[in-house]
């Protein structure tokens, strides 16, 4: 008998090499798998990736200072503060051509209100000034321009001035204020040749003039107010910003912009720690403006203890669901499931009024004699009252894992253990306990969890000593719109949850978690 033998690759049936044809079908396996998958994917970047990275963007962009005073950072860009008391004279000008712009998009008042995180008042020195800039006697470039040649005031005469190569190089500043200019009337739908010259444009065009004579080939107009430059009569922009608000001579103020003046900056993220950012580096905030490490502290301390309050209250009352019969366990997990068909609101609340002075508890306690009424006991706006509402919202997330684990747990182990010589106290903790660890595992990250990044409750119960770093970053969205210090106090405690989540699985083993 003679046995077959086959060289090469082995076939298909369709005649095309097996292993090509089982990837083909893998990969479609695979292809089909991710169709199906896609849209919860999708959903997933959008509404949690896709904010969680934006939020770490917010916390260290610092875009405003450099696209609303472009000018004014180039030039504090080369200021030695060390050296000098004072910026430049060249800052003047290019802060004044900053100002007149930033005044028109209204964005001074939004620049003011990033640099009043850094420096208190910031914000209405800004706004007073933006007010003011319209008023300055720069005016009186334009006069002297125009009664040069009246030509000057015709918006005709700029547009096509500023369509000539050789004139942008002669003039860089007023060809790039002119760039902002006619950018910010193609965003409002205007056209430059039908809008009113500024004042601002003789500035920049006399600061040009006089800084170096034109070249040759110029048109004649500016080669006779180049002549006529040296005998104008000249505008002190540093007094007119210092008669503004005195505060523009204040040397810190713009150091404070100079430090701030990076498009990306780590301030946000020191502020978060109770530090800040200096011209000097790095410095520690004065004792009493320390409040986030405060806060972080007390977040940490009271999610520990609510979730130890919920272990402590929801292992009982899971024993027991998971050792009744199963028609008595179903109706009383209808009582632990029914705070969930309660607005939470309805339950913080109700907690207001059982815990205030006058309220429920403290009436039967002077009742039975056992508070005098004079004295009665604080415990809401504090941590206590905290404590108690947040373990009774949090004690079902404890309870249901605890249960489903304990459902899975034999009754024959403790009975066996018995019949071996065991007490009750010693079969439970060395026979039924170690099995009901998971549960415990699974109802703490949950309770825990969910504890570190509440904020309703605390802001309602908590008062001063009883909120969370989470009202401070709900405070800095929706009031301060300090959008950068709130991205940063959220990372970092997105970071610390990591972190703790790591010594967790360390010390007990995320495999250990289980849900039944």
């Amino acid at each position: 008998m003679v046995e077959a033998t086959q060289s090469g690759p082995m076939l298909a049936a369709d005649g095309k090499p097996l292993k090509r044809s089982l990837n083909r079908a893998l990969r479609r396996q695979k292809l089909r798998a991710l169709m199906l998958i896609a849209p919860l994917l999708i959903f997933v970047l959008i509404t949690f990736i896709a904010p969680i990275a934006d939020m770490l963007f917010r916390s260290v962009e610092n875009d405003i200072v450099a696209d609303t005073l472009p000018d004014t950072v180039e030039v504090l860009a080369d200021w030695d503060h060390e050296a000098s008391d004072m910026p430049p004279d060249a800052l003047w000008e290019a802060f004044y051509v900053d100002m007149f712009f930033a005044e028109a998009e209204k964005l001074h008042t939004r620049l003011g209100s990033r640099l009043n995180y850094e420096m208190t008042g910031v914000s209405s020195l800004f706004r007073k000034t933006g007010r003011a800039v319209g008023r300055f006697d720069t005016d009186s470039y334009t006069d002297q321009f125009t009664a040069l040649d009246a030509s000057w005031e015709d918006p005709a005469t700029w547009v096509t001035m500023m369509e000539d190569d050789a004139v942008l190089e002669a003039l860089p500043h007023t060809a790039d204020a002119w760039d902002r200019w006619t950018a910010y009337l193609d965003r409002e739908g205007d056209d430059p040749a039908k809008e009113d010259i500024e004042d601002v444009f003789f500035t920049t065009l006399y600061t040009d003039l006089a800084a170096q004579p034109p070249v040759s080939g110029l048109p004649e107009r500016l080669q006779q107010a180049a002549a006529a430059v040296p005998s104008f009569e000249t505008v002190d922009l540093k007094a007119q910003f210092i008669d503004a608000d005195k505060d523009w001579g204040n040397a810190d103020v713009w150091r404070m912009i100079q430090t701030y003046s990076p498009r990306y900056t780590s301030g946000y993220f020191l502020n978060a720690v109770d530090m800040q950012l200096t011209p000097d580096g790095v410095e520690q905030r004065p004792e009493n403006q320390q409040i986030y490490g405060i806060l972080f502290k007390r977040t940490i301390f009271m999610s520990v203890t609510i979730t130890l309050s919920c272990i402590m209250l929801g292992y009982p009352v899971a024993w027991i669901l998971a050792n009744l019969p199963m028609r008595t366990a179903n109706l009383l997990m209808i009582l632990v499931l029914l705070p969930f068909w309660t607005s939470l609101l309805v339950r913080t609340s109700a907690w207001k009024v059982l815990l205030q002075q006058q309220g429920v508890i403290n009436d039967i306690l002077v009742w039975l004699h056992l508070v005098d009424d004079g004295n009665r006991l604080i415990m809401m706006n504090n941590q206590f009252g905290t404590i108690v509402a947040m373990t009774h919202i949090l004690l079902p997330f404890m309870i249901l894992p605890l249960y489903s684990v304990m459902q899975t747990i034999p009754p024959t182990y403790l009975r066996a253990a018995k019949s071996l010589g065991a007490t009750n106290w010693t079969a439970f903790w060395r026979v039924y306990f170690p099995q009901s660890v998971p549960g415990i595992g699974a109802g703490s990250i949950l309770v825990f969890i969910l504890a570190i990044g509440y904020y309703i409750t605390p802001e309602i119960v908590g008062g001063t000593t009883g909120t969370f770093i989470s009202n401070r970053i709900a405070y800095h969205i929706s009031s301060s719109l300090n959008w950068g210090l709130a991205a940063a106090l959220g990372t970092i405690l997105l970071a610390v949850v990591l972190l703790l989540y790591w010594v967790y699985d360390r010390i007990v083993g995320i495999d250990n978690v289980k849900l039944g």
